[in-house]
């Protein structure tokens, strides 16, 4: 039965309140993500484990380097082609995100690192390329 007490407000044990939240970061260009306390397991924007199910959580911060894993182009409900990527983060999380540069020159294996801006529709983080590589044969 759920009784209603008006002036106490605790959190739960393990959970994600203000985990999320950017004040909570050192800087506000950095990716906040969770760690499991039980499982170690790294992931962003959940409220339990997906490998144990655990819900306690601690806030870590991303250093903020990573390596794409898929990118595509997307021409929908936009002025001009964007990319939009998936991006494997140093820790071991995903994270989805925007590439700066040009859509078609971003492919998987690039190492890229979290950029000041922010994608200003959807508040995805913006990545930016570390190494140009030479793709002439490709």
């Amino acid at each position: 039965m759920y009784h209603h007490s008006g002036s106490a407000v605790r959190p739960a044990a393990g959970s994600a309140t203000g985990v999320l939240d950017p004040g909570t970061a050192a800087a506000k260009d950095a990716i906040v993500y969770q760690r499991c306390t039980w499982c170690g397991t790294a992931m962003y924007h959940r409220l339990l484990c997906p490998v144990c199910q655990g819900s306690e959580l601690r806030t870590e911060r991303s250093e903020g380097t990573g390596t794409v894993r898929h990118s595509t182009v997307v021409h929908r409900n936009t002025p001009a082609a964007r990319n939009v990527s998936l991006i494997e983060m140093a820790e071991g999380f995903v994270v989805r995100g925007r590439v700066m540069g040009p859509p078609v020159g971003i492919h998987s294996g690039d190492r890229v690192r979290l950029s000041t801006a922010e994608d200003p529709v959807r508040g995805e983080p913006v990545f930016q390329l570390l190494d140009e590589p030479y793709r002439a044969w490709t």
